[in-house]
């Protein structure tokens, strides 16, 4: 029997909770809801008004991994939702709200990805986003490189940068900007990209083409496109472990010391949230 819980008032079937969905560590689709109901808070107010793509792992990240952009069949009508761009016509999409609509979202299994920017002024950024990519040999170590010399060029710019792991390999820097429309921004971040590469070509590529990468930080720049998305912070990823994308302070990335740092589990977030609060906080103050 399907066991119903009420979240706020609405009523919710969750499903499937004993379901191992990391076979490397057995954790379990009940432990991915109450890691998602524990972080809610932070999580709740980086989603906001902020136009959602699922990344659906139903089966765990060894079965079918698939991308959701439309608001799925079956999405209860309390589920804000709302219509937005595209190049290919307008779509619909679920606005993440509140913590009912989290714990719905979080039954279907999935990993939040989110534009730069908000619900009511599409195409309009009001966040910076670097992505961080190490091409192995290169580690999160040489990310954090990357991302010491960038916080740096973006103050000499006045803007302050913070930092968060990708949950996979590397690290995102995000910082809050005045809004603008994403393909200045898009412009302004290949500029620093490129800066870099120039600054650190033993290092760095701003190009995707994969015969550059190996030992280098892809940065990426692209995601600052309207139509890109980015993995939103607090999100699980479809990893072997449950791995988050989680905040980071500027003392940890200046100390990164091998491979295995900088790498947080579920487990791991709730003490940090009470140790450090969102250290991404900063992002969520409006912009003019």
């Amino acid at each position: 029997m399907t066991p119903i819980t009420e979240v706020e008032g609405r009523r919710l079937a969750l499903t499937n909770l004993d379901k191992v969905l990391y076979p490397a560590t057995g954790f379990t689709k009940g432990e991915v809801l109450h890691y998602y109901a524990t972080v809610a808070e932070p999580l709740l107010a980086h989603l906001h008004d902020r136009p959602v793509s699922f990344l659906r792992y139903p089966d765990g990240p060894d079965g079918q991994v698939f991308f959701t952009k439309n608001v799925p069949p079956g999405t209860p009508d309390w589920v804000r939702t709302a219509e937005v761009p595209r190049t290919e016509g307008p779509a619909r999409m679920v606005l993440v709200q509140d913590l009912p609509s989290l714990m719905w979202a979080a039954n279907l299994v999935t990993e939040f990805h989110t534009p730069q920017w908000q619900v009511d002024a599409p195409g309009l950024a009001d966040r910076l986003v670097f992505d961080l990519d190490p091409g192995a040999p290169a580690t999160v170590v040489e990310c954090c490189e990357v991302a010491l010399w960038l916080r740096e060029r973006l103050a000499g710019d006045g803007i302050e940068a913070y930092a968060k792991t990708s949950g996979s390999k590397g690290l995102h820097l995000l910082a809050a900007v005045v809004r603008m429309p994403s393909s200045d921004v898009s412009a302004y971040a290949k500029e620093l990209a490129v800066e870099a590469e120039r600054a650190l070509p033993a290092l760095v590529t701003h190009r995707m083409t994969k015969s550059l990468r190996p030992g280098k930080v892809f940065v990426d720049h692209s995601q600052n496109a309207a139509r890109k998305t980015t993995a939103t912070p607090y999100t699980l990823r479809a990893r072997s472990a449950p791995t988050v994308s989680a905040p980071v302070t500027w003392d940890e990335v200046a100390s990164c010391g091998g491979p295995s740092r900088l790498v947080f589990h579920a487990d791991d977030i709730a003490p940090r949230l009470h140790r450090h609060g969102d250290l991404l906080a900063p992002l969520l103050t409006p912009s003019p």
